[in-house]
């Protein structure tokens, strides 16, 4: 069984950084692709960004492009988010997801592709 635990979130002020952690329990993790999710008030989870595992291509959703840096650390079994120049729209709950592995990083990043689960992180940013 996968399990999955984020760590990092907090309060910020608009403009500041932030890295989110997410450990991985298994001995699969270094072909496992990941991303991170999120999910403000009322809203439906949305894609933030993903590293695939053979190559550590990533993607980004647009609105975070050019201010998130997905990593990826496999002797640590652990995937980081490091945000920059945060907004308050930024304020939401940051999942951390993972597909099967050898699972490949695909071009939808829908968030049933991704099978493991973490509790979630609360990140507010404040103006």
């Amino acid at each position: 069984q996968v399990q999955l635990g984020e760590s990092g979130g907090g309060l910020v002020q608009a403009g500041d950084s932030l890295r989110l952690s997410c450990a991985v329990s298994g001995n699969a993790f270094v072909r496992t692709t990941m991303a991170w999710f999120r999910q403000a008030g009322g809203k439906e989870r949305r894609f933030v960004a993903a590293i695939g595992w053979s190559t550590p291509t990533t993607q980004y959703a647009d609105s975070v492009k050019g201010r998130f840096i997905i990593s990826r650390d496999d002797d640590k079994n652990t995937v980081y988010l490091q945000m920059n120049s945060l907004k308050t729209e930024d304020t939401a709950v940051y999942y951390c997801a993972a597909k099967k592995p050898r699972y490949g990083l695909g071009s939808t990043f829908d968030s049933s592709e991704f099978t493991y689960w973490g509790r979630g992180t609360q990140v507010t940013v404040s103006s």
